[in-house]
């Protein structure tokens, strides 16, 4: 309704100020009246042609250099623009409308330095180019997008405005145009002082990366995903024609679980949360080298857990979940975490990485102990937003045994992350 209502205002004004040097043609008279109107005349053709010009019928498409990056990577976009009419254009304004999650900017290599001001990562991210199409029937438009922050972002609509020199008509449209883009979170090399491993002949965890298995071959069955190409059992492959794994007295890495603190909570630090999702992702690929059994539990407005046991699309269904998942609800980490130990197994090594410590996680962590074999907490904040009470919580839950790692800027600055789990 309004687009019908200024579309009649504009063609009203334009032909008044035509029907005005008529009539001034008309009532003067003399060469120079007529000469005036004839002069101008073709001007006024052309306004009424450009309001009449239909850009909705124009042929829009986006051209991405990838579809998949790396959070903090570049990616070239090239608009293309295709008229079917090449009417004349003085200029043309193309905008790109820009999802509310590109209006953050985030640098890797340079995250930890800012790790104290949150609102680094915000920006205002704009595109406004102007080109002079002239006669072109087709036109391109390259832009960067730079800095691509962690997720998935849709771009779904381009703004073009076109107009004549004299500003007084003016054609508006947006263009749906769909396009996903995937920013994957960044990894860190992270070294670990300690593995985790643990055998069943005895009760107590066993922390060498070096352990051989030298158990006895006690059966044969049929090979499965992740087995080791050393335990194949060439013979009975052979009689069987399928391939058969020689079965092993039962061995028992360390089940380890790692929790992630996905929930919102009044002066998140988003680059810490940022920082916290890379190196969570980072410890689960340290961790499933070292130990068979390995698994997830991601705690925010929505609870995500993958079972501790060997899947070989395990790893993509977390990092797809690490790529989405953003700070949300408004049940404490601490309330649900309760929640949720009663429905995990005992008896796994646990790491829990978080941004945030209150009276209550401290409880919780003492009721978690009493269900695991080694519990690690990794801490992820700026130096100078590590309140008080949070600093004597450290240094009494450290009193108590608990092993806590405290990651500022410092520690993050560092080419290779240390985490101490023992």
């Amino acid at each position: 309704m309004k687009d019908t209502i200024r579309f009649a205002g504009k063609l009203s004004f334009v032909i008044f100020l035509l029907l005005l040097l008529f009539s001034f043609a008309m009532f003067q008279g003399g060469f120079v009246s007529w000469f005036l109107f004839f002069a101008t005349l073709p001007i006024f053709l052309y306004h009424l042609g450009l309001l009449f010009y239909p850009i909705k019928n124009w042929h829009m498409t986006r051209n991405l250099s990838r579809y998949v990056a790396r959070a903090g990577d570049c990616i070239e976009v090239t608009l293309h623009i295709k008229r079917s009419i090449p009417y004349p254009l003085y200029y043309c304004i193309c905008e790109e409308v820009f999802p509310d999650s590109l209006r953050k900017a985030d640098d890797f290599s340079e995250r930890h330095r800012f790790l104290g001001q949150s609102d680094k990562l915000n920006i205002s991210r704009r595109l406004k180019k102007i080109i002079f199409p002239g006669f072109k029937r087709e036109i391109e438009l390259p832009y960067v997008i730079d800095q691509i922050p962690r997720g998935e972002h849709r771009l779904q609509a381009v703004r073009v405005r076109a107009g004549d020199v004299f500003g007084i008509v003016t054609k508006e449209h947006v263009f749906h145009v769909d396009d996903r883009i995937v920013a994957m979170p960044n990894e860190r090399p992270v070294r670990m002082t300690e593995s985790m491993n643990s055998f069943d002949q005895g009760s107590a965890s066993s922390h060498s990366v070096h352990l051989k298995n030298t158990n006895v071959a006690t059966g044969i069955r049929e090979y499965m995903p992740g087995d080791k190409f050393s335990s194949i059992d060439w013979k009975q492959t052979a009689k069987k024609n399928t391939v058969i794994t020689k079965e092993f007295e039962q061995e028992k890495s360390t089940n380890t679980l790692l929790v992630l603190d996905a929930c919102h909570y009044e002066g998140l630090n988003e680059l810490a949360f940022e920082t916290g999702i890379e190196l969570t992702l980072s410890l689960l690929e340290t961790v499933q080298k070292q130990t068979s059994r390995t698994g997830f539990l991601s705690i925010g407005e929505n609870t995500a857990y993958f079972p501790l046991h060997h899947d070989p699309g395990k790893k993509d269904w977390i990092r797809r979940h690490l790529t989405r998942i953003q700070p949300g609800g408004t049940v404490p980490f601490s309330v649900k975490l309760r929640e949720e130990m009663m429905q995990i197994t005992s008896g796994a090594n646990m790491i829990f990485v978080t941004t945030h410590l209150d009276y209550e996680f401290q409880d919780v962590i003492k009721q978690v102990r009493q269900r695991t074999k080694n519990l690690v907490v990794v801490l992820i904040q700026a130096s100078g937003l590590i309140s008080r009470h949070e600093h004597n919580m450290i240094h009494q839950l450290r009193s108590e045994g608990l092993v806590i790692n405290v990651l500022t800027e410092d520690e993050l600055a560092q080419k290779m992350i240390e985490v101490n789990i023992v």
